[in-house]
């Protein structure tokens, strides 16, 4: 009488030899030898760990589909790896039963991952602690990045949260603590991934049906550095697929870094449960540097470079642009390509001329009165209603239009762009940037108006107001 579990995987193999050519099927599935099945768990024999990564590679919804189909949703498969010293296989009942021989590996589906899986982490190598700078904006957070780096997955910071505005050195952080983990831990799977890329890894498997796959594949990680988790607002199968891999590689031990424009109590249109995942770690917040963080930094950025910049000019420059190191490394690469390629000197004035047209500092506030103005003209309000709180139709729209193009268009953080609107909430802002958004999808008249209106605009800050 034929064993269950046999008849079960020889219905398995029906299904498989329909769908592959026979020379695969001779390669890839004649050789696996069915051991057990036990309350809906199939276990299979293979006959060496290239075998198995194999099958994982590219058999794996094949697979899902054939034990599914047999024992139901609940169904679980599991391998047995011969340990062959000549990595041969071996026929032999003895070498199938003796368990000092073989390995097992037990998943929650059909083996969450491959242990030897080449995941591209994704890691920007210059983005190193040494490059770093660390100071009073930016301690606690370097400091607990430091010891994730030494034990990820092992400390309190878990996940660690990292938040702050734009241009300060929460990526450089975040990037800074996978290559730490990759030196030290050459064994720890990193991946860096931004929220867009991670949605459109979504939208793709739920279009092909690999959902499970993608899950499977993120188990196989062992330090997930997720950046700009706002732009999770809105995206609720994203939010709902995120909370249970957080909950998976939480459970785990491994470790999860998130990055954030703002704390996790000022995230909107975010499901609470998963707002609660993110602070059960450290929350850290970066802030701009100081005048004498930032004279640091740009002295370690330009190394040999910084004698051509005179010390006058170099304070410069770190005294009017504050917010932005980027856009302070900028200031100074250009600087040293005015005098190099157009052989200017580089003196204050020139710095003031770079700083005025490259950099969104001061000058920019001025846009911000400007955007009012025009979207103001356009809708046939005045400046102050858009600042009130009235409720009107035509006032609503302009207001959110403003706050749209304050976002494109200044330096401003969103806090910053609702106090410029009579101190509304940045939440007031998210949901104004997205109901002009939603608008330009569905009305084909006010995305006109509003390309109108953005010409306007673009046109004054080219003429410098």
């Amino acid at each position: 009488m034929t064993n269950k579990h046999v008849a079960v995987w020889d219905r398995c193999l029906a299904i498989i030899k329909d769908n592959i050519n026979e020379r695969k099927y001779k390669t890839w599935f004649e050789p696996i030898i069915p051991v057990k099945l036990e309350d809906e768990i199939l276990t299979i024999q293979v006959p060496n760990k290239y075998f198995y990564e194999w099958l994982e590679e590219h058999y794996l919804s094949l697979l899902r589909k054939c034990i599914v189909t047999e024992l139901g949703s609940k169904a679980r498969l599991e391998y047995i790896i011969l340990l062959d010293k000549k990595n041969q296989f071996s026929n032999s009942t003895e070498k199938k039963q003796t368990a000092i021989d073989s390995e097992q590996i037990k998943n929650p589906f059909i083996i969450p991952g491959i242990r030897k899986v080449k995941i591209d982490s994704g890691l920007n190598p210059k983005y190193t602690f040494d490059k770093l700078i660390e100071g009073d904006c930016n301690r606690l957070a370097r400091s607990a990045g430091k010891a994730i780096s030494d034990n990820p997955g092992k400390t309190a910071f878990n996940p660690l949260f990292v938040y702050g505005g734009v241009g300060i050195g929460k990526t450089h952080l975040a990037h800074s603590i996978g290559n730490q983990i990759k030196k030290q831990h050459p064994k720890n799977n990193v991946m860096y991934i931004t929220t867009d890329r991670f949605t459109n890894q979504i939208i793709n498997a739920i279009k092909k049906g690999t959902i499970d796959d993608l899950l499977a594949y993120y188990q196989h990680i062992d330090t997930l550095i997720l950046d700009d988790v706002q732009f999770l607002a809105g995206r609720a199968k994203t939010q709902e697929i995120l909370f249970n891999l957080f909950n998976r590689l939480h459970q785990s031990g491994k470790q999860i870094i998130l990055t954030s424009d703002r704390a996790p109590k000022d995230l909107a249109n975010m499901e609470d449960r998963l707002i609660s995942r993110f602070k059960w770690g450290l929350s850290a917040d970066i802030q701009p540097p100081t005048f004498e963080t930032r004279m640091a930094i740009v002295q370690d950025k330009l190394e040999d470079d910084i004698e051509k910049i005179p010390l006058n000019v170099l304070e410069y420059v770190c005294h009017n642009v504050v917010n932005n190191i980027r856009e302070l490394e900028g200031v100074m690469i250009s600087l040293i390509a005015q005098s190099t390629l157009n052989l200017k000197k580089i003196d204050v004035d020139l710095a003031k001329d770079i700083i005025r047209r490259y950099v969104v500092s001061a000058d920019k506030e001025v846009a911000l009165e400007k955007i009012k103005k025009l979207v103001a003209e356009h809708y046939k309000v005045s400046v102050e209603k858009i600042q009130s709180s009235t409720r009107k139709r035509e006032v609503v729209i302009a207001r959110q239009l403003s706050m749209y193009f304050a976002k494109n268009f200044t330096n401003k953080s969103l806090k910053s762009i609702g106090d410029d609107f009579g101190g509304k909430d940045h939440s007031t802002v998210i949901y104004s940037l997205k109901a002009v958004q939603d608008m330009m999808d569905t009305d084909e008249v006010f995305k006109n108006q509003v390309t109108e209106i953005e010409r306007k605009v673009q046109m004054s800050i080219g003429s410098g107001f």
